[in-house]
């Protein structure tokens, strides 16, 4: 019997605790790591392959919507199975425009997640069922053509440096996180205002909330 191997991606261990004990119920699937952010993820995937990644769209330093599609790069045959909260057709449509395999609300978890990776591994498409009742195959196929989680003119870099900035990270912290020099950073911000016609700070906030990188404050 083959042995798939599945990677978890979520900041709150508790939770990943949990997921690894329903993963671990099903003998054709192994865990093979555990990791907590989305850079973490990326440099997991530069040393090993796994088929199945459980990703969650909110976390810290890479958010999981931009994961998706440098996790790809890095293994294209990689299947990704998004596990979240968020039950909304927005960050649907984002997810499965960044290249997502499956969409599984955290509260289906016990009854879909096992169901969702049988299902991807396939080369299906799965979607929890309170979702897919108002999210047609035609959907998703319009929000793959779309790529409207990448409309701006950003790249990869900038988009991550944009969630960091928009998480309070000051210029040193986001250098010695992504290992270049504190000038490149404050290059990256710069551009990041002068692309998206935004004057300071406190503006590029507010355009990262409305644009899903980060959440905001209750």
């Amino acid at each position: 019997m083959k042995v798939y191997q599945v990677l978890l991606a979520d900041d709150h261990v508790l939770i990943r605790h949990g997921i690894k004990k329903i993963i671990e119920s099903e003998p054709s699937l192994e865990v093979i790591g555990q990791v907590g952010d989305g850079l973490e993820l990326l440099n997991f995937m530069k040393e090993a392959t796994p088929d199945v990644v459980l990703l969650d769209i909110s976390m810290p330093n890479l958010r999981g919507i931009e994961a998706i599609g440098e996790a790809k790069k890095l293994c294209p045959l990689v299947k990704i199975v998004i596990l979240t909260m968020h039950n909304s057709k927005q960050y649907l449509c984002h997810a499965m425009s960044a290249g997502a395999d499956g969409y599984v609300l955290k509260e289906d978890s016990d009854s879909e997640l096992l169901t969702a990776i049988e299902q991807v591994l396939k080369g299906n498409i799965f979607i929890s069922p309170v979702l897919s009742k108002e999210f047609s195959s035609e959907d998703v196929d319009s929000c793959r053509k779309s790529k409207n989680f990448s409309s701006e003119s950003l790249t990869p870099r900038e988009r991550q440096i944009l969630k960091m900035v928009a998480e309070g990270r000051t210029s040193r912290d986001i250098a010695e996180l992504l290992s270049i020099s504190t000038r490149t950073v404050e290059h990256h911000r710069a551009n990041l205002l002068k692309k998206l016609n935004i004057s300071n700070t406190a503006d590029l906030i507010k355009y990262a909330i409305r644009k899903g990188y980060i959440l905001p404050t209750p």
